[in-house]
């Protein structure tokens, strides 16, 4: 019979396992951030079976790539509206109006 090849999730709680020791050397906050990013990992758990990389910890890296790539994305997309957004309030002029009613606008009158 040929060798049995462990299940990836297996496979990625050993790897969290082998980090144990860096996890204790962290502070509370850092332990938090650790495990969050191996739980990013778990969400990932049928393509890094599907990969089966030698090295388990690039499925993992890369699991993690990706969900930070998202969450970045979606910030870049509300900024994007935020800004849109503001530009559509100074183009109106309500943005330059709201400064003057409070004493910031650029043209105040003299007295």
């Amino acid at each position: 019979m040929g060798r049995t090849v462990l299940p990836y999730s297996q496979v990625l709680e050993r790897e969290y396992n082998e980090w144990k020791k860096f996890r204790r050397g962290l502070r509370k906050e850092g332990q938090k951030v650790l495990d969050r990013l191996f739980d990013l990992a778990r969400l990932h758990v049928q393509a890094g079976g599907y990969a089966s990389r030698p090295w388990p910890l690039e499925a993992i890296l890369i699991s993690i790539l990706l969900e930070h790539h998202k969450a970045l994305e979606d910030l870049r997309v509300k900024c994007k509206r935020m800004e849109e957004a503001g530009r559509s309030t100074w183009a109106s002029g309500k943005g330059e109006r709201r400064l003057r009613s409070e004493g910031r606008g650029w043209r105040q009158k003299a007295k």
